[in-house]
């Protein structure tokens, strides 16, 4: 495997951050998982908006995003796989030990992992834990993410790939890595960014591309939901065939599916959307 880090690919054993990088030492940093398939990246310019956002959320440097355009090229033809996870990460850098940032300058590590395509189907759990929209780094992506570790390792051991969180306010939120939609009376809805969700890509996309409505919702929603799916950026739409004890269709229902097939022609019409 070839990765590169600031400035140039290298061998997977000598690709090295230092110990003393802040998103090491502290998770400051951020990061986006870009889907790429036979070479070709899935709605780049939308992720590498969202890193900028992030970063200035965080208060990092904007990225230069024609390295990190060149990186992902470079990455991806170094290391040809059908379906892969492209994952760009992106920390304060080089600084002391502590919350301080130091100034020797970002860190940017770049690598890419092969991946399989998921299921139509999935099971999910909801988690006693809550997301803080009111949080500091509220809608950010990251590399802050052991809450989602404990969150999916609970799912894992309960037969589930996701779990579900709600907010403080007791509506739903999103997953440890996926955004979540649910079908009312035939209409489709997912909680809006003021949630405390992830403005995520594909979400973005099922917004545009179907109509759903932004709503705020409460947890318990998914007892009573005729349909629910989750969307990634390697999910794509996975419909959810059960949400804890609750066993929902075992295929994607109605809405769902028509979801699903809007989102595979328009995706394969444009990569870049």
């Amino acid at each position: 495997m070839q990765i590169w880090v600031n400035g140039g690919l290298r061998d997977a054993d000598a690709a090295q951050v230092s110990v003393l990088d802040h998103g090491m030492t502290v998770g400051d940093g951020i990061f986006e998982t870009v889907k790429a398939e036979q070479g070709r990246t899935f709605a780049l310019t939308r992720h590498l908006a969202r890193m900028t956002r992030s970063a200035r959320g965080l208060g990092l440097p904007d990225p230069d995003l024609d390295e990190v355009r060149r990186a992902c090229a470079a990455v991806v033809d170094a290391n040809p796989v059908a379906l892969g996870r492209l994952r760009i990460t992106y920390t304060g850098g080089l600084s002391p030990l502590g919350s301080d940032r130091g100034d020797s300058g970002p860190t940017l590590v770049v690598a890419l992992g092969e991946s399989k395509r998921r299921p139509d189907t999935t099971a999910v759990i909801t988690v006693p834990w809550t997301r803080n929209e009111r949080s500091a780094v509220a809608g950010l992506k990251t590399t802050s993410y052991a809450e989602n570790v404990v969150a999916l390792a609970r799912a894992h051991e309960r037969g589930a790939t996701e779990a579900l969180f709600g907010n403080t306010v007791g509506a739903l939120c999103e997953g440890t890595g996926s955004n979540v939609f649910v079908v009312l009376d035939g209409e489709l809805h997912t909680p809006p960014l003021a949630s405390g969700c992830l403005a995520g890509i594909t979400r973005e996309l099922v917004v545009e591309w179907t109509g759903a409505q932004e709503s705020e919702l409460p947890l318990d929603v998914l007892e009573r939901a005729d349909e629910v799916f989750l969307t990634s950026t390697l999910r794509d739409i996975q419909a959810v065939h059960r949400v804890d004890g609750r066993e929902l269709t075992g295929t994607p229902g109605p809405v769902t599916a028509k979801a699903m097939r809007v989102f595979d022609e328009r995706a394969a019409s444009d990569l870049d959307p």
